[in-house]
């Protein structure tokens, strides 16, 4: 996920961009060649050609989450999410926590809220979810769709998200897709991000900033998608292309549904109100169907 950067596919330890940089992406709002010259990608990539919206006819379901219930342990086996991610990085001034009764998972009436919340000492704690634990075990997928609905936590500081990751060896090229980076103190914005990393580096796509009516992520459910098939990857918020990325052979390796509530990510969290939540609806994946 920009703007934290995985050393090493063992230990996902992150750095960020300055705030000047990141300042100058959502002020600029840059899309095509200007953006893909970012970070580490070394020349412009032509863009892909993108639907402008997605038909899940074409589809048919391989995961569905509704939030029912949730069966989550820290770190697997035998469990459908995980709390932590597979490669144990945590990321951002928020530390995620193994599960306990009531935090930072919450389920009630078919909805998951993903709780953040300061320790006795000031220490912030809160979620992440992942489909797969450490040794590829749970539900990883190729290509096809993504979405995540969900309704944003609001305030300075917040730092929701939700992701593709895959798992890999030493020297092996493994893809990020990040379908939703939100940064609360921009409440009109949200980016989109594809890497593909080799031995901690990373050739980036984006970040391409998607604006929105202020406030409308934190004030209703949304829909945020992506499809990822060999001729492209294409972001989705509400059913509508929000972003076109060109694809590679190594963004088809197996990917894992990541989500979580962060907090930071290069961007101060002392302003940032007591108990955030993040609520969502469902995760859903899918794969296309075979053409007559």
């Amino acid at each position: 996920m920009i703007p934290f950067l995985p050393r090493t596919r063992v230990d996902r330890t992150r750095s960020v961009r300055t705030h000047a940089e990141r300042s100058r992406l959502l002020s600029a709002g840059m899309t095509g060649c200007a953006a893909l010259t970012l970070a580490t990608t070394a020349a412009c990539t032509p863009l892909p050609r993108c639907a402008a919206t997605i038909d899940l006819r074409q589809y048919r379901q391989t995961f569905d989450e509704p939030f029912d219930t949730l069966d989550v342990s820290a770190r697997g086996p035998g469990t459908r999410w995980t709390a932590h991610t597979p490669w144990n990085g945590d990321f951002g001034s928020s530390t995620f926590v193994d599960p306990q009764p009531g935090f930072p998972f919450s389920v009630r009436d078919g909805l998951l809220t993903i709780h953040m919340k300061r320790d006795a000492q000031g220490k912030w704690h809160s979620g992440l979810l992942s489909s797969s634990d450490a040794q590829g075990r749970g539900f990883l997928q190729r290509t096809g769709y993504f979405e995540m609905r969900a309704i944003l936590p609001k305030g300075d500081g917040v730092w929701p998200a939700f992701w593709l990751g895959s798992l890999g060896k030493k020297g092996e090229t493994t893809p990020e897709i990040d379908v939703l980076e939100h940064y609360g103190r921009d409440p009109a914005t949200f980016l989109a991000t594809t890497h593909l990393w080799t031995d901690g580096k990373s050739r980036d796509q984006g970040p391409k900033v998607v604006r929105v009516p202020p406030d409308s992520l934190t004030t209703g459910m949304h829909r945020y998608g992506v499809s990822v098939e060999k001729d492209a990857i294409n972001v989705f918020l509400d059913g509508r292309s929000v972003a076109c990325f060109a694809s590679a052979p190594e963004y088809l390796k197996p990917k894992m549904l990541l989500l979580n509530l962060g907090a930071g990510g290069g961007w101060p969290i002392d302003k940032m109100p007591d108990d955030r939540a993040m609520t969502v609806d469902y995760v859903r994946a899918y794969v296309k169907r075979p053409r007559p």
